[in-house]
């Protein structure tokens, strides 16, 4: 079983097959694929609050998610759990243009 709170690393080949569907409130914020920015420093994997990413994978209903990050080429060069307490969804336009 995969920790759920916090930080948690996963290996490229468990990153399929985790998804869970519902809703609440969580899930209604974060969707897979779903454009994220870090709200803070994640030293240990060498990541900056603003850095961007893309949720790959959504754990226990969203009590965490796999985000890639990925450089300006596509190549994946960190992919970590991350609770969603440190991440914000990424908008392209005003939310009255969106819905």
């Amino acid at each position: 079983m995969l920790p759920v709170f916090g930080l948690y690393k996963l290996p490229l080949a468990e990153a399929s097959g985790n998804l869970k569907t519902g809703k609440n409130s969580v899930m209604d914020t974060f969707k897979l694929l779903d454009v994220v920015a870090l709200t803070e420093d994640i030293p240990e994997y060498h990541l900056r609050r603003g850095q961007v990413g893309t949720i790959v994978e959504i754990f226990e209903g969203g009590k965490a998610y796999e985000v890639e990050f990925a450089d300006k080429t596509g190549r994946t060069y960190e992919l970590i759990g991350i609770e969603p307490s440190k991440l914000m969804v990424l908008q392209y336009e005003p939310e009255s243009v969106a819905a």
